[in-house]
């Protein structure tokens, strides 16, 4: 196969950052996507409908002209969110939260510490017909990094999941075998999004031959055998699996740094990463499901009706992308070919 045209597909999870990086990354995303849920993990975070709104306002001022790509606003949560902030959000325009345990990631700071707290928000959400988004590890230093996503599983999912049985939950970038097999048994209402850099590479990526800032992310990538199993999920064409990038633009000197920062900006080529990873495994006839529908139907939105045409077509993603203020970032798959291009 040489082009596959597909319903233009919707990214599910990516950080936009703010300010004259809004110049950047909004127009990397409408290039391809129709719409994207968009991370509030600013400084300071978007935790209440106003600013929920005029987040919104400064994503719609940095879209391309003519552009008709629209950002999905989301909640910060903290350990002060109560039901009546939920339903300011929902106002304001905002389709989910995101629950951040506190310094899992970048900008978490100010997330979750007591998780039993907010269980009453959690039934707002569902009241209001909201989503929560989940990023899915354990904080405590003790347990082992490639380890704290199956432990919030064991800890905290399980029992979110079976206490609010009509919460639309969404485990965030999985990257394990243990969140597959999870997303895959539980009840309905449950989803997972998966990102192109967890599908293609593994912990050898980051520390074989030399450390590799640009391929660190959170949740860290892990062994081989659960980027198999994250592979096989897609494959498989269940609608609980669909595409969010977790695009994570950084500057290159924040990256190549002594305690660099996490997230890969993949904006540029995700999509066409994604249908790689599908030909490789022969599953292309897959990819429009996982990128273009299985989304927008567990979301309770409505399909894209315009489409977007992918060619087999080498080029090389570029060494780095120049942001408004000069800083350089380098960007997921630098200098690295891809074998499919968006037409």
């Amino acid at each position: 196969m040489n082009e596959i045209t597909l319903i233009k597909p919707d990214d599910w999870h990516l950080h936009f950052r703010d300010g004259l990086m809004l110049n950047e990354t909004v127009k990397a995303t409408a290039r391809c996507f129709a719409r994207a849920i968009v991370m509030p993990n600013l400084v300071p975070p978007v935790t209440t409908g106003e600013m929920v709104a005029a987040y919104r306002d400064r994503i719609m001022a940095a879209r391309p002209e003519g552009s008709s790509f629209e950002p999905l606003m989301t909640l910060y949560l903290t350990d002060k969110t109560t039901a009546d902030d939920i339903k300011a959000a929902k106002k304001a325009g905002a389709v989910a939260a995101k629950m951040y345990p506190a310094g899992a990631t970048t900008n978490s700071d100010a997330g979750v510490n007591s998780l039993d707290s907010l269980f009453p928000v959690f039934e707002a959400l569902a009241e209001n017909g909201m989503l929560l988004l989940i990023h899915g590890e354990v904080t405590e230093k003790h347990i082992d990094i490639f380890d704290r996503e199956k432990e919030f599983i064991d800890r905290h999912l399980v029992r979110i999941v079976e206490k609010v049985p009509s919460l639309k939950v969404i485990f965030e970038h999985i990257t394990t075998k243990d969140a597959a097999d999870f997303v895959m048994s539980a009840r309905e209402g449950v989803a997972a999004t998966v990102t192109p850099q967890h599908l293609m590479m593994n912990r050898n990526d980051i520390l074989d031959g030399g450390i590799k800032p640009h391929n660190y992310c959170l949740p860290v990538l892990k062994r081989s055998t659960h980027q198999e199993a994250l592979r096989n999920a897609v494959a498989s064409g269940s609608n609980r699996f669909f595409l969010g990038t977790d695009s994570a633009p950084h500057a290159r000197h924040k990256k190549e740094n002594a305690c660099g920062c996490a997230g890969c900006y993949s904006a540029w080529s995700a999509l066409e990463l994604y249908t790689q990873v599908f030909e490789e495994l022969n599953a292309l006839d897959k990819l429009e499901g996982f990128a273009s529908l299985h989304g927008p139907d567990f979301y309770g939105l409505p399909r894209n009706t315009e489409t977007v045409t992918l060619v087999k077509e080498d080029w090389q993603v570029p060494d780095s992308i120049i942001l408004p203020d000069g800083d350089p970032i380098v960007p997921f798959y630098a200098n690295q070919t891809v074998r499919w291009k968006l037409k």
